[in-house]
């Protein structure tokens, strides 16, 4: 039996609606490529339910991912788990399109949020989604629309409760105000904390749980491009500034600190850093993904971590924020456009 097997992932409220989930989630987007090549739908369920084993319960998929491919293995997935233990989140909201070149774009329509999320129920094959995000904010709707609309399909029991990603504090304010946000999804990692100033204040201001992805600096402090070299075909860290030329040589300086930390707190590098996420707040819900069940053991075991008030200001300290080299960059239209830009999706 695995270390990780024997850890209790605790349950913790997310936001006060009242939704729960473990501790620590799973990202499924990696499972369908973006960082490296798709696994088989039989690996993908394989982690999936192997994740479900160890005590996680929150799995998080994107129409957008894909397109459309990673909701259907989770929705495979699921069938060999039981519905009512699992927290399912996904989104809507990025649209593939546009003239030349092909373009990607965000969408908020009450007819587009309602089409989105009868093509998800149909693709995950489930009646309900727990968690239904808004991927991105369509900034020609007014959000009030779009939650409008949000709102009705939770009525309808279609959806459990909405949650928000990348979204602008007034935007979560307005949307709030509309139906209460749940969850709001937002990059979070020590080397990526624009959201510790204004947005981490207003989601526990209005109760709204938070749900950091890419917590490990996109595998950074698990070692990639340190380590071990980056996937030949992984065209967003390829291209990624921090992770390319002088600003990579600068940042391995960053994980070199962070590895001499580790070993003090006698864990690996990308346990001590995820360790980090998870002492932010009973309300912080990361949901780093893999694609092998040693990196998901690994992550679990960064919950048997335990940092006190000096162990996250030396761990904080040691990745000064000025001295990360290259700009934050998320997935956002424009990064997903290197994927689809010769052959867009069919809809």
């Amino acid at each position: 039996m695995s270390e990780a097997s024997k850890i209790q992932i605790p349950r913790v409220k997310l936001g006060n609606q009242g939704l729960e989930v473990s501790k620590m989630g799973f990202g499924c987007m990696g499972l369908t490529g973006v960082y490296n090549s798709p696994v088989s739908d039989e690996d993908g369920i394989s982690i999936i339910v192997a994740a479900f084993n160890k005590g996680i319960t929150f799995f998080d998929t994107a129409d957008v991912y894909g397109p459309h491919t990673n909701e259907l293995l989770v929705g495979k997935a699921l069938k060999q788990l039981p519905r009512e233990k699992i927290q399912l989140a996904t989104k809507f909201g990025v649209v593939f399109g546009g003239v030349d070149p092909p373009g990607v774009t965000a969408k908020g329509t009450p007819e587009y949020v309602r089409s989105c999320c009868e093509a998800s129920l149909k693709r995950l094959d489930v009646d309900y989604i727990d968690l239904y995000y808004q991927h991105r904010v369509d900034t020609s709707v007014p959000i009030e629309e779009t939650m409008g609309e949000l709102k009705k399909l939770v009525e309808e029991g279609k959806v459990k409760y909405i949650g928000l990603s990348e979204a602008s504090p007034d935007t979560i304010r307005r949307a709030h105000a509309v139906h209460p946000v749940t969850a709001l999804q937002m990059e979070w990692s020590l080397w990526t904390r624009e959201i510790e100033e204004e947005v981490v204040p207003l989601c526990r201001e209005l109760g709204i749980g938070i749900v950091p992805y890419s917590p490990l600096g996109r595998g950074f402090f698990g070692g990639k491009a340190v380590v071990e070299s980056l996937p030949s075909n992984s065209a967003l860290l390829s291209t990624h500034p921090r992770f390319i030329g002088e600003n990579l040589e600068k940042n391995k300086n960053i994980y070199n600190r962070m590895e001499s930390l580790a070993k003090k707190h006698q864990c690996l590098t990308a346990q001590l850093a995820l360790a980090w996420v998870l002492h932010q707040g009973d309300d912080v819900v990361p949901i780093p993904g893999t694609t092998k069940i040693k990196n998901l053991d690994v992550n679990i075991g960064s919950l048997k971590v335990k940092l006190g008030e000096e162990d996250l200001k030396e761990v904080s300290g040691a990745v000064p924020l000025d001295q990360v080299a290259g700009e934050r960059t998320y997935v956002t239209l424009r990064h997903l456009q290197w994927k689809f830009a010769n052959t867009p999706p069919k809809v």
